[in-house]
């Protein structure tokens, strides 16, 4: 948890420099898996069908996924 709760303070800080690998580690604490891959996008849902599109990219660089994920 500890790791995760650093992840969402550089989100917080530093949104335009978080890394593909670090949203999904989030993505994946609070209950969202990947059920698609296509492209450069990567799909994850949650039990209870929320659906969210994350570009796999690196850093994420846009400010549009901003609050989606914290």
């Amino acid at each position: 948890m500890a790791g995760v709760k650093k992840i969402i303070e550089k989100m917080k800080n530093q949104p335009s420099g978080i890394r593909f690998e670090e949203a999904e580690k989030v993505l994946n604490y609070y209950g969202y898996y990947q059920v698609r891959a296509k492209g450069s996008h990567r799909q994850f849902r949650n039990a209870d069908g929320d659906l969210t599109t994350v570009q796999y990219d690196n850093p994420i660089g846009k400010s549009i996924y901003q609050g989606h994920i914290i």
